[in-house]
């Protein structure tokens, strides 16, 4: 889960007129960084339905279940990058937004099946 470039090979790239030090990102990597949050996020999301689905949550108490699901995603993300989330994405979005939504329908088919 890496994306920077040791700091041995982005010396040797660095032209000498350049003043300031920019981390440079592998476009796989990062990449494959989103992935797995995307991936991870929706395997929780059908996970959380059926959960929610089998206990019986009703209404808003579903929808706020799902909210903390993916919060406690979003704090086991940090947690993995070790708060430092610039050397895995481009920006705080990725890890506590992305995939966010797009798990609310998954969620919610596998919630109404299991209910």
């Amino acid at each position: 889960m890496a994306v920077l470039e040791d700091m041995k090979s982005s010396a040797e790239g660095k032209s000498s007129d350049a003043g300031e030090d920019f981390p440079i990102f592998s476009a796989e990597n990062l990449q494959n960084n989103i992935k797995s949050i995307y991936y991870s996020r929706t395997f929780l999301s059908i996970i959380g339905g059926v959960v929610a689905g089998i206990w019986g949550f009703t209404g808003l108490t579903g929808f706020v279940f799902y909210f903390l699901l993916m919060s406690l995603a979003s704090l086991g993300l940090l947690v993995k990058a070790k708060f430092a989330v610039g050397n895995y994405f481009d920006s705080w979005n990725r890890i506590l937004l992305d995939g966010f939504f797009s798990g609310l329908m998954s969620f919610v088919l596998f919630w109404t099946l299991f209910a």
